[in-house]
């Protein structure tokens, strides 16, 4: 058992910072849905609609008011023979959607908890200052645990604890109104030193019962995607007072000397949750033993299959975004052959053609400031223009947000790229979508925009995405099929191949845009906004198929580079390839 000793002191000027509000969100809306109608909305929605929504709704400001005031709570210790006396503020209870009037208590991922209160200057407590609230509260409610089973973790169980949690509360209402400091009914998110040894996982504590022992010590063995009805979040504003002075968290416990006021686990020079985990299905991704990667593979229906590549935990830090590249396979391809191996007696000569695995590593040395995954989208008939034939578009959009629930961040960047048929999946989204998300920071056509079509609006809808912002990149990559020859035949028309389409391209941008272009060893280049759009088309005197061999030679590297400082930094376009020593043996 923990003995925790608080005084509660007061300073001059202390009022004001006790009573300031979460002033960075907007007033609640009268059309803003209460804790009973949200409960409602969220009952159906999947995991990530959930914890979206829960971000949308508290940081539009649908919260209720008495949650709006933070409380102090005062601590003291000694250190270097000298006593130390520091006040830190929380809001008086944990968070919740909906009016005074009706409100639901929220659990929810500490990932959408980090987001939540980065955006209001606040953090998570740690497990001495989920005591020191304790001990401070003038409200002290009994814990109401559920029976352990499946239904913990749904919507319904979450509703009726709070239900059962708001009877408590109602009996204190009168000497303690809402507003005042109320602690023991749910457990903590708290910070610990030991997430940088836990990736992926939430540290929980807490859920004191009435002889202040919690019945919750330090967990830490859930997935950072799990959430149940007893754990919720309370924030603590990131300003606070040592001995009078302004100060902040964060300061505080990175500092040996004052640490042990807010923790008594050490210094935490890092108090957050990373920014980048791999929820929701961080347990399904399996070490592959090579080049520390993780894979996660599975269908999606209808007839899709992703495998994901995720370089090892580590590489996910609060500083870095992940880059998350959807590469839509080429017709009549496997993810296997794809992503290439070295070549064994009697394997298909397709594993030895794209190698995007080894260009992938190759990338990772070079893209220093990004997180890069890569996720192969596959359909069981290996070619997505058949696959849209019967599906249509209305389901691309899903399948995207779905590879993307699996990195949720507030932090998230998006590449669209694909070669030869994969083209299919990105103009069926451009369809679907009809205005593309700014997370979409870059789309490449590897010898693959056959599908594109003005008269579709590709052309205006790639020009809205690219105007507004200078992180978004456009790379087309071609050859002249028109000139190419099989069997001494063409095989696509002068307009149909990707030739053709390129120029289509070319001229409906030239409307909006001013391309600079050379020719070099029969390699065109249109390029404007700084790089930011480019065009390399390969010219075909000779009538070569370059279809695979564009790709091969580092043009997965230059499709993600281009535009970029690291474009032609160590490789060069449609030179020998640079990734001999990043592909696997088997």
């Amino acid at each position: 058992m923990r003995l925790v000793v608080i005084f509660i002191l007061w300073f001059p000027g202390l009022a004001s910072l006790a009573g300031e509000d979460l002033t960075s969100l907007p007033d609640r809306a009268t059309n803003a849905p209460t804790g009973g109608e949200f409960v409602r909305r969220i009952t159906s929605a999947d995991f990530a609609g959930r914890e979206r929504q829960i971000y949308a709704e508290i940081t539009a400001g649908n919260i209720p008011d008495f949650l709006r005031q933070f409380q102090p709570v005062t601590v003291t210790n000694i250190s270097s023979g000298r006593t130390n006396v520091a006040t830190f503020f929380v809001t008086p209870d944990y968070l919740a959607i909906g009016p005074n009037e009706d409100y639901f208590l929220t659990p929810m991922t500490p990932m959408t908890a980090r987001r939540i209160a980065d955006r209001l200057d606040c953090t998570l407590p740690t497990r001495k200052m989920v005591d020191a609230i304790y001990a401070a509260a003038e409200v002290r409610l009994a814990p109401v645990p559920i029976p352990p089973d499946a239904a913990m973790t749904t919507v319904p169980v979450f509703a009726q604890h709070n239900a059962t949690v708001r009877t408590q509360r109602a009996d204190f209402l009168k000497p303690h109104p809402l507003g005042a400091l109320v602690a023991g009914h749910q457990k903590d998110l708290v910070i610990t030193p030991m997430l940088a040894d836990a990736p992926g996982k939430v540290a929980i504590y807490g859920w004191h019962q009435t002889n202040g022992v919690p019945i919750q010590p330090l967990y830490l063995k859930h997935a950072a995607t799990w959430v149940d009805y007893s754990q919720c979040v309370r924030l603590v504003r990131q300003a606070m007072t040592v001995n009078g002075q302004p100060t902040t968290v964060a300061q505080v416990l990175a500092d040996p000397r004052l640490a042990a006021l807010l923790s008594d686990e050490g210094v935490i020079t890092s108090p957050r949750y990373p920014t980048n985990a791999l929820p929701p299905d961080a347990g399904e991704f399996k070490p592959t033993g090579q080049f520390g990667e993780l894979i996660c593979s599975f269908t999606f229906a209808p007839e899709v299959k992703i495998l994901i590549n995720s370089p090892a935990l580590t590489n996910f830090t609060p500083d870095k975004p992940v880059l998350l590249v959807l590469y839509t396979l080429p017709n009549g391809n496997t993810t296997g052959q794809t992503i290439g191996r070295k070549p064994q007696p009697g394997d298909d000569w397709h594993f030895d053609i794209q190698h995007i695995g080894a260009q992938t590593r190759f990338l990772r040395e070079l893209i220093t400031n990004r997180t890069v995954v890569v996720a192969y989208l596959e359909t069981e008939m290996k070619s997505w223009p058949a696959w849209r034939k019967k599906y249509g578009d209305a389901l691309i959009p899903g399948i995207v947000e779905h590879v993307k629930n699996f990195f949720r961040t507030n932090n998230l960047e998006i590449a669209l790229t694909s070669h030869s048929g994969g083209g299919s999946f990105i103009f069926g989204y451009l369809n679907a979508v009809g205005k593309i998300p700014d997370d979409v920071v870059r789309i490449a056509f590897l010898d693959s925009n056959y599908g594109y079509d003005s008269a579709l609006a590709h052309d205006e809808t790639l020009i809205r995405w690219l105007m507004p912002s200078d992180q978004h990149f456009l790379c087309v990559l071609a050859y002249d099929d028109a000139a190419a020859l099989l069997n001494g035949k063409p095989f696509v028309s002068t307009n149909g191949g990707t030739w053709g389409r390129s120029h289509a391209m070319l001229k409906d941008f030239s409307g909006e845009f001013k391309f600079t272009s050379r020719t070099n060893d029969g390699l065109e280049t249109y390029s404007t906004l700084d790089g930011r759009i480019e065009f390399l088309l390969k010219e075909n005197p000779e009538h070569k198929i370059f279809h695979t061999i564009q790709v091969e030679r580092n043009g997965f590297i230059q499709a993600m580079l281009s535009g970029t400082t690291n474009e032609g930094r160590g490789y060069e376009y449609f030179g020998e390839r640079v990734y001999t020593n990043y592909i696997l043996g088997d």
